[in-house]
């Protein structure tokens, strides 16, 4: 019994001390050398990353001129701690991570991290008037992943969806309906993880600036069955370049929804699983699409193909455009908006001009939203925050 006893003390005592020690390099580095990264203090914020070994450590951040590959150098400290102190940049959210011998590592005392497809990267919040709704509310909505069997598409799909505060607490309400897409690369968490979606609407809602909504978040990939981290196998995608002959002998209608057979899972499948398992306001007037690049463009063609269904349409930096006989569509179903919104340095600003100009043309009443900058989570995160106001008014 006593050397039983004496096993246990051991056990237990070896126990506390990986855990002291797993702690000491967490939060001290191991040596009695507290890190903390990234520390903003006034204007400026200092970069800290403990590497014992290292022989050279550089900082990279989306805030730099060539974001793909500037680096700054850090230098060696007490403590093998290697810093860098840099001018604060302007309020936003960054991405950046540290560079090692030449490898890519992120910053394991920083614990904000944002997924971008298959890549992990740590967020610098700078504060200020434009980040004041990227960060937590007092009151905050619920973020769930509901599945869906899709008959269009053939596999069960998952999407994200937000609730917003106090949906659980009064079971008689009912909310309009915000459908939010994502870009190419992205899935069903990439609004919630890189656009800040349930933070911004937390803010404007609590602040009396946005009617409280359900946002619907899709994964716009049509063969994937949801996020890449969930790792479920990927349907066999289409190969249109052997259909052409197919295609063209289609009736036009027919022809639509075989090539957009994720519009037509999202207004068919989608909207009405929503409808039936959240209490939403079933209408045209309580339902808005919005998308930015790809999802910009399913925005668009959802409109295109079901012009009765949403009376708030809302494409950003988008991947697409209309006829002008589509547009004469739209305005005879009432749009009641159409934000347009696109950075002067896109590479598609030229496509979204071209839009504004046949919305004009043909009468359709819209907002044309040019900001700075190119087709980056900046600006999708803005236009959220500046349209999201004026849904369902």
């Amino acid at each position: 019994m006593k050397r039983i006893l004496i096993t246990i003390a051991i056990c237990l005592a070896a126990i506390s001390s990986m855990q002291a020690q797993e702690l000491a390099n967490f939060n001290f580095g191991g040596r009695g050398v507290q890190v903390v990264s990234p520390d903003i203090q006034g204007d400026s914020v200092t970069f800290n990353f403990r590497a014992d070994y290292a022989t050279y450590v550089r900082l990279s951040g989306s805030w730099m001129p060539n974001p793909y590959g500037d680096s700054i150098e850090m230098r060696r400290g007490q403590g093998n701690v290697w810093s860098v102190k840099i001018p604060l940049p302007s309020p936003e959210i960054y991405t950046y991570n540290f560079i090692v011998d030449g490898v890519s590592v992120n910053d394991p005392q920083n614990i904000l991290v944002q997924r971008d497809g298959t890549r992990f990267l740590n967020m610098l919040i700078v504060p200020g008037k434009r980040t004041e709704n990227y960060t937590e509310a007092n009151h905050r909505g619920t973020v769930s992943h509901p599945w869906y069997d899709s008959k269009v598409l053939g596999i069960n799909r998952r999407l994200t969806v937000y609730t917003p505060y106090g949906y659980e607490a009064n079971p008689k309400k009912k909310y309009p309906v915000l459908y939010l897409l994502h870009g190419a690369g992205g899935d069903e968490e990439a609004w919630i993880s890189m656009g800040r979606t349930a933070q911004i609407l937390d803010n404007l809602i609590e602040k009396g600036l946005a009617e409280p909504m359900i946002v619907v978040m899709p994964n716009g990939n049509g063969n994937q069955q949801a996020a890449v981290t969930l790792g479920l196998p990927n349907a066999p995608q289409q190969d249109w370049r052997r259909m052409q002959d197919q295609l063209q002998n289609m009736p036009e209608a027919e022809r639509n929804r075989m090539m957009n057979g994720y519009v037509v899972s999202l207004c068919e499948e989608i909207v009405p699983f929503i409808e039936k398992n959240f209490r939403v306001i079933a209408k045209p007037e309580a339902r808005a699409i919005a998308g930015l690049s790809m999802g910009g463009g399913h925005t668009i063609t959802a409109s295109n193909l079901y012009p009765q269904m949403f009376d708030y349409i809302c494409p950003l930096s988008a991947a697409g455009s209309s006829t002008a006989e589509q547009v004469a569509t739209l305005k005879k179903a009432g749009v009641k908006l159409y934000f347009l919104a696109c950075g002067d340095q896109d590479f598609l600003f030229e496509g979204s001009k071209t839009l504004d100009k046949t919305l004009t043309e043909q009468g359709l009443d819209h907002i044309f939203y040019v900001s700075d900058g190119g087709h980056v989570w900046a600006n999708w995160r803005l236009y959220l925050n500046t349209f999201a106001p004026m849904l369902f008014k």
